[in-house]
């Protein structure tokens, strides 16, 4: 173990960026515009401001609206736009799919037609999978695809590849949603613009990560065309998702994407620590680096008996995900805060298991 690792006082583990505390201008900024009153349900300034930085960001269309969780922007995104006879598109590794607990079926009311992909992403022929059965009264319609940016696999979409699939969509009369839950790592490892790849690239509708990226809670609703937001007000309030002190949600976003650019700061600093990590254990003779490192995760396949080793001797609890229980594949996920540090260690660890 590195000196600098024991002199520190919290070690980190590599299971998710969720496990990233907030980021102290982040604090700040809540702390900031906790001073005094303000109006409430998002009638203050912070959120009127933050209108305008999403259109900075997203082009002049753009319509935010934040909410408390990542699950309610995804099923609230599909509500807005959906009927419950209609269907979405999605990978089978979504987290639409795997992770929402159900909800898109219970509070959006609509089917998920799941498609297996290698590398978490959706390709234009897997949208007319389903073709055959538009227009027949026995069969859910497609209504929307959704993508993951980045992937529940860390890789990353380019422009070409969503315009394509929006291009797919669009000819279908099909909208194409974003689940950007990783956005900013996803805008990160392109080194491009956030507008670049949502609404140039022909997405429709954005769930705008935060809390991944240095927030201590809040996610975004963002429609990216003109019109598809009309009655989506209701559907937050219904979705128990209007934040009384909106102020204090809004404040956060604004010191995300407001000047300095914290979002990508963030972002690129994840990324580089699951860059470094990889470069640190890819010449280990019996660690396979599985998909490619194009985010902040590397995912990886390893012998069951190093895998319980490190597991157990990380002194963090829960230091990682084991992604495949069959074929013993490991999800390793760096956050804003990772330190070159604790990659190092862990890197050593890994090495260590292999010799023991």
């Amino acid at each position: 173990m590195s000196e600098a690792a024991e002199g520190r006082t919290h070690r980190r583990g590599f299971a998710s960026d969720n496990h990233a505390g907030a980021h102290p201008d982040v604090l700040a900024a809540i702390a900031a515009a906790n001073a005094g009153h303000a109006e409430s349900y998002g009638d203050d300034a912070h959120t009127r401001a933050l209108a305008d930085l999403f259109r900075r960001h997203l082009g002049s269309a753009a319509e935010a609206f934040v909410v408390f969780n990542g699950t309610a922007a995804n099923v609230l995104s599909i509500e807005a736009v959906t009927r419950p006879f209609e269907a979405v598109i999605c990978a089978e590794s979504a987290h639409l799919n795997v992770d929402e607990c159900g909800a898109p079926e219970r509070i959006a009311a609509v089917k998920l037609l799941t498609v297996a992909t290698e590398d978490g992403k959706l390709k234009p022929a897997d949208i007319g999978r389903w073709d055959h059965k538009i227009g027949d009264t026995h069969h859910v319609q497609p209504r929307l695809v959704s993508i993951s940016q980045a992937s529940e696999l860390g890789t990353v979409y380019t422009p070409e590849e969503v315009r394509a699939l929006a291009d797919a969509a669009h000819e279908r009369e099909l909208l194409l949603h974003i689940d950007g839950a990783r956005i900013a790592n996803a805008a990160a490892g392109l080194g491009l613009p956030l507008e670049v790849i949502t609404t140039d690239a022909g997405a429709d509708l954005l769930s705008f990560g935060g809390t991944k990226n240095g927030l201590l809670l809040g996610e975004a609703v963002v429609f990216l065309r003109p019109g598809l937001s009309q009655g989506f007000e209701f559907v937050r309030k219904q979705g128990m998702q209007l934040a009384s002190k909106m102020r204090l949600l809004s404040a956060q976003f604004e010191a995300l994407l407001g000047e300095g650019d914290l979002w990508l700061a963030n972002a690129t600093h994840a990324n580089a620590m699951a860059q470094r990590l990889a470069k640190a254990i890819e010449s280990i003779d019996g660690v396979q680096i599985v998909q490619p490192v194009e985010s902040n995760a590397v995912f990886a396949r390893l012998p069951r008996t190093v895998i319980d080793q490190i597991q157990s001797e990380w002194p963090y609890p829960h230091p990682f995900y084991v992604w495949d229980e069959r074929t013993d594949v490991v999800r390793w996920m760096c956050a804003w805060d990772t330190e070159p540090a604790d990659v190092d260690d862990f890197a050593a660890a890994i090495a260590a298991a292999f010799e023991s």
